[in-house]
């Protein structure tokens, strides 16, 4: 998910369109500038926050392989443990096969 960085000017000149199209017009002044510094503070806060969020989803992506990585080591079988599990299923069929036939 990736967004284009929002540049603040256009921002002004698309709210000056919009309220353009409502009935008020924007000219120089205190207010039109009071306006123009908040379209500056919003597309900031937006583009900052749209980084961090980049930046928390590839630490997060980062820290899920890790935990992926950490449960494939521990839940694995072991090289040494697997062949003793094979021996052991074999001897234990060895056993109640020979157990059976002294009974009869």
């Amino acid at each position: 998910m990736f967004m284009k960085k929002i540049d603040d000017k256009e921002l002004f000149r698309n709210l000056s369109e919009f309220l353009k199209g409502k009935g008020v017009e924007l000219h120089e002044g205190p207010y039109a500038q009071s306006i123009q510094k908040g379209c500056e503070i919003l597309a900031d806060t937006v583009n900052l926050s749209q980084q961090a969020m980049e930046r928390a989803r590839e630490q997060m992506d980062k820290h899920l392989e890790q935990m992926r990585q950490i449960i494939h080591e521990r839940t694995a079988p072991k090289q040494g443990q697997a062949g003793q599990a094979k021996s052991k299923k074999s001897g234990r069929g060895k056993s109640t096969a020979t157990r059976r036939r002294s009974r009869s």
